[in-house]
């Protein structure tokens, strides 16, 4: 790596709830900086889920947000011409990354409605622990877990 990593930006809350979470939600459901849109769809949707459940949705969305969160994953790693499907422990920034990118990938593979819809749809059936989000992070620790053996290739030896 050449010169120095630039600097973490501390990141503003969002417009309506002052939530550091929900901004960088809106922000990974943004495409081509159109903003607006975005916090549209993701209002949208928190009011879906205000109607329905008749709770704050901040709470409902960081449910759903822990519950999608993965533990472990795996990267592969080359050692002496082979690749090993090895483990590592995911850190929290990468981790909230994740799972609110299997939330949005999950809510634009539901058919038909509009995107503030299925994206509500997606966030309350991950806070009851289910759904296809759900479902990815329970096949990733599955991978972790069937490929524990190589979990010492993770520690990278010196001499």
């Amino acid at each position: 790596m050449r010169g120095k990593p630039s600097p973490k930006r501390d990141i503003e809350g969002d417009a309506k709830y002052n939530d550091q979470g929900i901004a960088k939600f809106i922000n990974y459901v943004m495409e081509r900086g159109k903003k607006s849109v975005a916090e549209k769809i993701v209002y949208g949707a928190l009011d879906i889920i205000k109607e329905k459940t008749k709770q704050d949705p901040r709470h409902i969305f960081n449910k759903a947000i822990r519950r999608v969160s993965p533990l472990v994953e795996v990267r592969g790693k080359r050692v002496g011409g082979a690749n090993y499907q090895v483990p590592f422990q995911v850190r929290g920034e990468r981790r909230y990354f994740l799972a609110c990118n299997w939330i949005i990938k999950a809510a634009q593979d539901r058919k038909g409605r509009g995107t503030a819809e299925k994206l509500s749809y997606e966030i309350l059936e991950a806070s009851n622990g289910e759904g296809n989000a759900v479902k990815k992070r329970e096949s990733v620790h599955k991978m972790a877990e069937a490929n524990k053996a190589f979990a010492h290739f993770s520690r990278s030896r010196r001499r």
